[in-house]
C-alpha cells in the first residue's frame, strides 16, 4: 500500500467518525427534544390532574356539607317527633283524668238521683 492510498483511508475514517459523530449528535438532540416535549406534556396532564383533583374536593366537601345538613335535618325531625309524642302523652293523660272526673261526677249524680238504683242504671243501660 503506497501512502496516498494511506491517506485516503485515514481521510475516510476520519470523515466516516464525523459522520458517525453528527448523526449522534442529532439523535441525541433529537431526544432531547423529544423528552423535553414529553415532560411539557407530562406536566400539563399533571396540572389538569390536579384541576380535576381540585373540582373532586370541592364536590366532596359540598356533598359533605349537604350530608351534615341533612343529619341535622334529621335530628330536628326527631326532637320534634319526641316533642309531639311528649305532647300526645300529656293530652293522653289529660283526657284520662277528664274521662275519671266525668265517671266520678255520673256516679255522683247517680248517688244523688233517687230514681237510680245500684241494680237498675236510668241512663240508657249502660
Amino acid at each position: 500500500m503506497d501512502t496516498s492510498q494511506v491517506v485516503w483511508i485515514v481521510v475516510g475514517i476520519i470523515v466516516l467518525l464525523a459522520i458517525i459523530a453528527v448523526v449522534a449528535f442529532l439523535a441525541r438532540k433529537r431526544g432531547d427534544a423529544q423528552r423535553s416535549r414529553q415532560q411539557e406534556q407530562d406536566r400539563q396532564r399533571a396540572a389538569e390532574m390536579r384541576e380535576k383533583a381540585k373540582s373532586t374536593e370541592l364536590e366532596a366537601r359540598e356533598r359533605e356539607a349537604k350530608a351534615a345538613m341533612a343529619d341535622a335535618e334529621a335530628q330536628r325531625a326527631e326532637v320534634e317527633a319526641e316533642r309531639l309524642r311528649q305532647q300526645a302523652q300529656e293530652r293522653q293523660t289529660d283526657a284520662q283524668g277528664l274521662r275519671e272526673k266525668v265517671t266520678h261526677h255520673v256516679q255522683a249524680a247517680d248517688e244523688l238521683d233517687p230514681d237510680v238504683t245500684p241494680d237498675r242504671d236510668q241512663r240508657g243501660g249502660q
